[in-house]
């Protein structure tokens, strides 16, 4: 997806708050700003959303120091979603359909994005999205790349989303390799934040090789960037995979609740859909 003007305002906002969960100075404050604003006026525009993203808060944590801002919001997050499991485990247990449930319960989880806001109430996300009707429902294909496929590539999004990853995981017939970042960027899951949902008792988890937002390609560890060429079925879930994916083709389903209005322009849905979209046969 390419980067819109309307991305602008909201860069300069990640970095600030950034900045402010990292108790910075207001000097710090506004030398972030200042950067920010340079590195704006200097990309190119068929830069993507992420690749930007990547560079804003590169430069947070240089000028404030600190290599995860955002870590003690993610440890928040998967305790909130952790509390939740049982009761979520619970309607699985009793759904006519557990892996439809599954998957509607792992794009609640979504809603625990920091790049967008941070604000959110985890229950009501899921009474909310349980309810919901899909604004773009790929179910049928996706239930038909499973029953075809030996494994899936599980791209994850945010710390605290995991838990509600692992549970669609659980209901899958089939191994599942779960992606991390290789380092801190936003709330993004790494390795540490899998490992405390539980990713790992039901799925192996790797590192892409790069901690930039959503999943830039050639900026991954070759390892990883074999494992997705040679992945059948791939589940890239946020906006952010969205954004560095979205012409990867029909092996990728996406699925993401829409909180950004330039990225549910861009899908084609409402802000505040959910979403689970199968990637576009390359033209």
């Amino acid at each position: 997806m390419k980067t819109y003007l309307d991305c602008y305002p909201c860069f300069l906002r990640q970095a600030l708050e950034a900045a402010r969960m990292a108790g910075a100075s207001e000097v710090q404050q506004k030398a972030v700003l200042d950067r920010v604003l340079d590195l704006l006026r200097q990309i190119e525009p068929t830069s993507t959303p992420p690749e930007i993203g990547d560079r804003v808060h590169f430069i947070v944590r240089q000028e404030v120091g600190d290599s995860d801002p955002y870590r003690a919001a993610k440890e928040s997050s998967t305790c909130q979603a952790l509390a939740l499991y049982p009761r979520m485990k619970a309607l699985l247990a009793e759904a006519d359909d557990p892996l439809r449930k599954a998957v509607r319960l792992s794009i609640a989880g979504n809603i625990i994005d920091l790049a967008v806001g941070q604000e959110y109430d985890l229950w009501s996300a899921v009474e909310r999205v349980l309810a919901q009707p899909f604004a773009i429902d790929a179910g049928a294909a996706l239930r038909e790349a499973l029953s075809r496929a030996d494994g899936v590539l599980y791209l994850a999004d945010n710390a605290g989303e995991t838990v509600f990853d692992r549970l669609l995981i659980e209901t899958l017939d089939v191994p599942v390799v779960y992606a991390v970042k290789g380092g801190p960027i936003l709330n993004d899951a790494t390795r540490e934040d899998a490992l405390a949902s539980g990713v790992d008792r039901v799925a192996e988890v790797v590192s892409t090789g790069s901690n930039a937002p959503g999943t830039i390609l050639d900026r991954c560890s070759e390892e990883f960037r074999r494992l997705y060429s040679e992945a059948e079925l791939i589940i890239a879930k946020g906006q952010a995979n969205y954004e560095t994916l979205s012409e990867e083709g029909p092996r990728v389903f996406f699925l993401l609740q829409a909180k950004c209005p330039i990225i549910a322009r861009d899908v084609g849905v409402p802000v505040g859909s959910i979403v689970l979209k199968q990637g576009d046969e390359a033209l």
